[in-house]
């Protein structure tokens, strides 16, 4: 797994996003795997700037999302159609046909769940996937004990995430008790795995995920499994990584030793008013 620890969680939005457009740029038509919450929204902004500047187009593009709450209409302020709608489809040209978002009014489950694997595999398989961290060490929402071999399912949230999540509804009591969810064996499937934490609070789960065991109570820590996994924290995210001074050395010389495309892209994780020295 690479760790890169970038200062803030600015330069660590624009760092996640200029992966996504050297990925477009070599493969305009690839397969985005999507994350929702509100760590991805600094990402998000940093895609429509550069939409809006005319530096990457979206209409090849096809984007499978990880979740959805159960029992959502697609319009509900709280679902994560709305989400992305919101902070990103609507902003961008991506065709409304190659949206794929888990249905939270399905009545039949086990059949959507089914045929949202299939799609996936008829896409091509996803290309990058962007995930977030939840303060258990999960990811999407395979909770602790999910099995890291899981495929998309309905999956029953934990007390922990209901809690969570209640900050974005008017009461916890509103907060859904089940999702749609990509499972874990899903995500690794993905050729290149993007996750991204900040603040103090994920410190802990950052750490478990990067350095410690493998285990399905920390379903983030599969990703230590995955061939091609690039771990982007700020450095209140980071504080709790033993060997966070190793990998800021990494990450110094590897933009040292490849070269010009390389320290482009580096430098998306450093602030703005660096930049303009």
């Amino acid at each position: 797994m690479e760790v890169i620890i970038a200062p803030d969680y600015a330069s660590m939005s624009r760092l996640a996003a200029a992966m996504v457009v050297d990925l477009l740029n070599a493969k305009p038509n690839a397969v985005l795997g999507l994350a929702t919450g509100s760590t991805p929204i600094g990402t998000y902004q940093e895609l429509v700037a550069l939409y809006r500047a005319r530096k990457i187009d979206f209409a090849r593009v096809t984007t499978f999302n990880l979740d959805e709450y159960v029992g959502l209409p697609v319009d509900h302020p709280q679902s994560y159609s709305h989400f992305m709608r919101t902070n990103l489809f609507n902003h961008i040209n991506v065709p409304e046909r190659a949206i794929h978002v888990p249905s939270g009014t399905t009545t039949n489950h086990a059949a959507f769940c089914d045929w949202y694997e299939e799609e996936i595999k008829a896409a091509g398989g996803i290309d990058i996937q962007l995930l977030g961290i939840g303060g258990d060490g999960h990811i999407a929402f395979n909770e602790p004990g999910s099995s890291l071999g899981s495929r998309t399912r309905l999956k029953t949230l934990t007390q922990q995430t209901i809690d969570d999540n209640a900050r974005f509804f008017d009461t916890a009591a509103e907060v859904p008790r089940f999702a749609i969810t990509m499972g874990v064996g899903t995500i690794l499937e993905a050729r290149h795995c993007i996750l991204l934490a900040s603040g103090e609070g994920k410190a802990l789960p950052v750490a478990q995920a990067i350095e410690g065991p493998v285990t399905s109570m920390v379903t983030a820590s599969a990703l230590q499994l995955h061939p091609r996994t690039t771990a982007i924290v700020d450095e209140a995210a980071a504080a709790r990584l033993k060997l966070r001074e190793y990998y800021r050395w990494v990450h110094r010389h590897k933009a040292q030793s490849q070269g010009p495309h390389f320290l482009r892209t580096a430098e998306a994780s450093l602030p703005r008013d660096h930049l303009a020295e």
